[in-house]
């Protein structure tokens, strides 16, 4: 019995559709949204190194719970002024929180 092999993908795989325009300029939009993001973020933390330096010189906390709080209250009613769930926008700042406290432990040489 001669023995069958599959077809490789691309034997199997269907004619490429054309590239469907609105969906490219959606796909466009959000990969520039991404680039701003990673633009923003670096800046963000940047100014932030300079934040735990500056701790670390002052003997200061690396994390100020206070500041903490209010951040993230104010964030979450600008969430909800912009339509964006401020359950998201909450755990988004947190994560970056922890990483800033993070870099400002590791500043500290801890």
């Amino acid at each position: 019995m001669p023995q069958q092999t599959q077809p490789s993908p691309a034997q199997s795989a269907q004619p490429a559709a054309a590239p469907d325009p609105v969906l490219a300029s959606f796909r466009k939009s959000i990969d520039n949204i991404d680039a701003a993001l990673i633009h923003i973020l670096a800046e963000r933390f940047r100014i932030t190194q300079a934040v735990g330096e500056y701790k670390a010189k002052a003997t200061l906390p690396p994390a100020d719970p206070d500041r903490e709080a209010r951040q993230i209250e104010r964030l979450r009613k600008l969430s909800e002024e912009a339509n964006l769930d401020p359950e998201f926008s909450e755990k988004f700042l947190r994560f970056i929180i922890e990483e800033v406290i993070r870099h400002h432990e590791k500043a500290r040489g801890g």
